[in-house]
């Protein structure tokens, strides 16, 4: 079943780290209901904005934490929230192999999970699951989709 969270027109970098935000409310009220571990399945081309999502989101999720893409590292995590947030980039993925080598079905049932680049791992990603879709459609322009997976 998918359901609907959000959708976004966004003509700065500003707008979509605000999205982000918004995803990140609605993920701490679950969390605040009860509901944990929530993953975050991100899809978009380079330079779509997926790291300012994140960084977004980790303003309300832990909040002074520096956001970076983990390119080379695959996994960031900030701590500064009640939930960790453990933010991934799964852009060298090839293979579970790869998944289990960085330790990334642990960190599933530890925290919160955002994943850049999850079309490298669409077998292997948890259900339920939240997905989030940017399109590029200018030079500073993006349509965001958000929605449940469940």
């Amino acid at each position: 079943m998918e359901q609907t969270i959000g959708t976004y027109v966004c003509g700065s970098e500003a707008e979509t780290e605000s999205a982000g935000e918004a995803l990140a409310r609605t993920i701490e009220e679950k969390e605040e209901e009860g509901v944990r571990g929530a993953f975050v399945a991100m899809y978009g081309e380079l330079g779509a904005g997926k790291t300012a999502f994140v960084r977004g989101m980790a303003r309300v999720l832990s909040p002074g934490s520096t956001v970076r893409s983990p390119t080379y590292t695959v996994v960031n995590e900030y701590g500064r929230g009640k939930v960790p947030l453990y933010h991934f980039d799964l852009y060298r993925i090839t293979d579970d192999d790869d998944l289990y080598s960085v330790g990334y079905y642990d960190y599933i049932d530890r925290g919160i999970c955002v994943a850049e680049w999850s079309e490298n791992a669409q077998d292997s990603l948890p259900s339920p699951r939240y997905e989030v879709k940017i399109d590029k459609t200018g030079e500073n322009t993006r349509n965001i989709a958000v929605s449940y997976i469940g």
